[in-house]
């Protein structure tokens, strides 16, 4: 933590004139030193993926200047990891304020830096780039983005050769290289159309995208002769984001063409004005999609978030009233939808492998073992998943792999990309979902159906915001009073904590916390990796919705005392 941030102040005040926002905004600074230290107490963290934080003047937030220091950082980690010839980065940008800003800053950084730079011509998903980083043969690659976050945040993903998010100890190398830099006096930055013009940064050419919606489109388990109905009505929303222009190609050239697009969200931009909170996660952020869909009569809610890596989807329920399904649900769908095809179609693979995030509903693990896949289980961050991907590349293993997802709305069956992929979840579920339909039964119909097979299992999410400098050390507090000697959580015995601070089953270390309670039922507490929250996710098996409700509102209810 920076205990001299009057003196960084100072020193941004004096020599961050390049961007005239920052500059005015560093003066408008002036006599509140709880807005300075907020700005200046530290330097925004670069994590294990990259950068994320609101944006504004200061060390502690989103600007040109920890954009280029970052990049800075990254590309003197290239260069002294890879020969001259073998340097390249792609870059790609979504929808939010001053992204494409952020990614023509960082492109100048690399070029600068004498490394050849791919940057898409437009915005383009989370998916695409790190599909193009693979495809270019690049030995990293940036995405800027916040995700799902508010307005406010602006990020800064970094990827590795093999297109998933870097490692954490590649992570740590390059956030050694970022430490070492003066932000003002160390940072290589040339003129962004020069390098343009001389061809060291260039456009990705469209052919990289049609490639890409190529692979999404190998992903499909309809047999030509497989009968479905495909005209049936769906309704989507990018959510202001990046999601537009790929996902409808996919689904149009797929055969699906009877779709609604919800005006108000339909096109680019970072204000979100119709959902503030951009995550499909939230039920505001669906609000306007389900009106859309009552106003239509859709047969199914699609909607991505702004980089489109997230998907969530509304379906109707017995009474023909639409209902949002988790993301634990529609990967539980997802998961069956794959494996019995696989299975019909013979193409189920000799050892199939399934991988989770250990937040991710244990229900999974029960289909998978019920199709003869085995369940690989790894950190929360989907970047984990990609990992194991990669290894089963290096063993020769690729196909073995046959679906990956997470409780927050990512998914991914196949392994073109090394992240979670919205257009291929948008894709999989239109298809799913037509499947079942033309055969009389709906989504809805079909969670009940694995319900009734596999047992109920609720999984809630909760999360808790602690702001600044204060709310940081409140969460360190009350992670610690978590791992001290705790009989019972919410009211139930526990069967055993498991701290993945100390690094447990071969998992690197990790600040999570779960308790295995008596019941069947778990409890996992982590703070967020880009936000100012701590996670709560609460999992309770009962006989029936309304039982497990009850249980789960009670747990809930007694440990949020925690969080006081």
């Amino acid at each position: 933590m920076n205990q001299n941030y009057m003196k960084q102040y100072e020193l941004w005040l004096d020599k961050a004139v390049e961007d005239k926002e920052v500059a005015e905004e560093l003066r408008s600074m002036e006599g509140s030193q709880e807005t300075i230290e907020s700005a200046f107490y530290k330097n925004l963290e670069f994590g294990t993926g990259g950068l994320r934080g609101v944006i504004g003047a200061g060390t502690n937030r989103m600007n040109i200047y920890t954009v280029a220091k970052a990049s800075q950082g990254l590309a003197n980690y290239v260069c002294k990891k890879f020969p001259k010839g073998l340097r390249k980065i792609a870059v790609s940008y979504d929808s939010r304020i001053k992204s494409e800003l952020f990614a023509k800053t960082a492109s100048s950084v690399f070029a600068a830096n004498g490394i050849q730079v791919y940057l898409y011509s437009q915005l383009m998903p989370t998916p695409c780039l790190s599909f193009a980083v693979r495809y270019l043969g690049c030995q990293a690659g940036v995405m800027v983005t916040a995700s799902h976050n508010p307005s406010k945040y602006n990020g800064y993903k970094v990827y590795g050769p093999d297109g998933c998010q870097i490692t954490t100890e590649a992570a740590q190398e390059v956030l050694s290289e970022i430490e070492a830099l003066d932000v003002f006096q160390d940072i290589k930055k040339s003129d962004f159309h020069r390098e343009v013009s001389e061809g060291t940064i260039s456009y990705i050419s469209e052919e990289v995208f049609t490639a890409f919606t190529e692979e999404v489109k190998k992903q499909t388990l309809i047999l030509p002769d497989t009968k479905m109905d495909r005209d049936v009505s769906i309704c989507y929303t990018p959510l202001n984001g990046t999601g537009l222009k790929p996902v409808l190609r996919v689904l149009r050239e797929s055969g699906f063409t009877n779709i609604t697009v919800v005006k108000e969200q339909e096109k680019p931009d970072g204000t979100f004005p119709t959902c503030p909170y951009p995550n499909p996660e939230i039920r505001e952020a669906m609000a306007l999609g389900m009106e859309y869909a009552q106003k239509y009569q859709a047969d199914l809610l699609l909607a991505t978030d702004p980089d489109c890596d997230r998907v969530g989807i509304a379906v109707k329920n017995f009474q023909g009233e639409y209902v949002l399904l988790s993301g634990n649900e529609t990967g539980m769908l997802l998961l069956d939808y794959i494996c019995s095809r696989r299975q019909a179609m013979g193409t189920m693979p000799e050892k199939p492998i399934m991988v989770k995030t250990i937040a991710t509903t244990d229900m999974a693990e029960r289909i998978a073992d019920h199709y003869g896949v085995r369940t690989i289980q790894v950190l929360t961050g989907f970047k984990f998943i990609g990992e194991q991907i990669g290894l089963l590349e290096k063993e020769g293993k690729e196909d073995s792999y046959v679906f990956g997802f997470e409780e927050s709305y990512g998914y991914l069956s196949g392994t073109y990309v090394r992240d979670k992929d919205a257009v291929n979840g948008a894709f999989l579920i239109c298809e799913m979902f037509a499947y079942y339909k033309t055969r009389g039964v709906s989504l809805y119909e079909k969670l009940e159906q694995l319900y009734q097979t596999y047992g109920y299992c609720l999984n809630t999410l909760h999360s808790y915001e602690f702001e600044g400098v204060s709310g940081f050390e409140k969460m360190q507090e009350i992670m610690k009073g978590f791992r001290g000697e705790m009989a019972s959580v919410g009211g139930k015995h526990v069967v055993e904590c498991q701290d993945y601070l100390k690094g447990l089953n071969g998992l690197p270390k990790s600040n999570v916390l779960k308790f295995l309670l008596e019941g069947d039922c778990s409890v996992i507490i982590r703070p967020s990796g880009t936000e100012p929250k701590l996670k709560m996710y609460v999992s309770v098996r009962a006989e029936d919705r309304e039982e497990a409700e009850r249980e789960e509102e009670r747990l809930t209810r007694e440990l949020e005392c925690h969080f006081q």
